[in-house]
């Protein structure tokens, strides 16, 4: 069982939406942790953070300006780090695609810098965030998070006898997250009209609690080198205008720039070392630090078969209507009405 207290904790980009729901729920379940540093380039996203996180009330966290791009001030900020969570990421679309070099910056050499500072810092265990857009990417965003997901399946074969282990989760569309489409589509509600990219457009569906679910289970349960991937429903684009905006008129604007009409999680060509944990799927890493046959075995795992592959539009689970307005309530906005 995993037992955060007494433990120290980075989080990068520790000032977004999961860093901050990742926040909550460790003070909840591990009241007693050690530190908590919260890692982020944005002084005034960390000044309202720390208005909910006083240091008064909360001694043990630690507000560390500091960017991704600097390992030099990474590896200071992890001094006596036990676990790494990394969130920092330069993650729109369309903003990637008209200012590249920054994204290959910030997503590939700030992943490098990461994976240098946590072998560097004696920390135990490091767990990045992925994305589904790393899935065979078709925009820059999705390749920097592709290469991030390698070098980070790949840091587990260069740190020698280090203990360390180096984990990535992958999920889709994270319900109310920043720059996400579930509170875009409430506040173009004032104006009437709700904008359609393509009205085929699928994305898979995750509450921020899953995607914190995810980040714990391979904090305690990874070997070092996998990717975990959740099994969890999908929502058509327009079914999801009706859920949010039933009286509104729905306008076709085109997809945007990099923009794919469905997301995939896992290829055909990753079902050769993908397995069905239950909860979760995994995939192996092809040079694993560990004997795959003991992994198996120790978590019952099956293999997918050849050929398989995790598609938004073809999945086997999807949101209705009803179900995406409860969750709105559930997981958002408890006084949410669709109007």
């Amino acid at each position: 069982m995993l037992d955060l207290n007494a433990k120290s904790i980075l989080i990068t980009g520790g000032t977004g939406s999961l860093g901050k729901a990742l926040t909550k729920t460790i003070f909840k379940k591990w009241p007693n942790v050690k530190r908590l540093v919260i890692y982020s380039r944005d002084e005034q996203k960390q000044f309202i953070m720390n208005q909910e996180y006083p240091v008064s009330k909360y001694p043990q966290i630690r507000f560390f300006i500091g960017d991704v791009r600097d390992k030099e001030r990474l590896t200071r900020a992890m001094n006596g780090i036990d676990y790494v969570i990394h969130a920092a990421a330069m993650k729109h679309v369309h903003i990637a695609e008209y200012n590249p070099d920054e994204c290959v910056k910030t997503n590939i050499g700030g992943a490098q810098n990461v994976i240098d500072a946590c072998l560097a810092s004696g920390v135990k265990n490091v767990v990045a965030l992925s994305t589904d857009k790393a899935c065979a990417p078709i925009n820059l965003y999705g390749a920097t998070k592709l290469a991030s997901d390698k070098l980070f399946v790949a840091a587990n074969n260069i740190k020698g006898a280090n203990p360390i282990k180096f984990s990535v989760v992958r999920y889709g569309n994270v319900m109310g997250s920043n720059g996400s489409v579930i509170p875009f589509f409430i506040n173009k509600k004032k104006e009437g009209v709700i904008p359609i990219t393509d009205p085929n457009m699928t994305r898979f569906n995750i509450p921020i609690e899953g995607g914190i679910d995810m980040i714990l289970f391979a904090l305690e349960n990874a070997w070092g080198g996998e990717i975990f991937i959740p099994k969890i429903p999908s929502y058509k684009i327009m079914e999801l205008a009706e859920a949010v905006a039933p009286n509104c008129q729905t306008k076709v604007v085109g997809i945007r720039p990099g923009e794919k009409i469905h997301e995939e999680m896992i290829t055909a060509s990753d079902s050769f070392h993908t397995y069905d944990l239950g909860t979760y799927y995994t995939i192996l890493p092809q040079i694993p630090t560990w004997n795959v046959d003991d992994y198996i075995k120790h978590f019952n795992a099956k293999p997918v078969p050849v050929g398989f592959s995790y598609n938004s539009g073809e999945n086997e689970e999807w949101e209705t209507v009803d179900t995406i307005r409860e969750k709105i309530k559930q997981y958002l906005d408890p006084n949410f009405v669709a109007e």
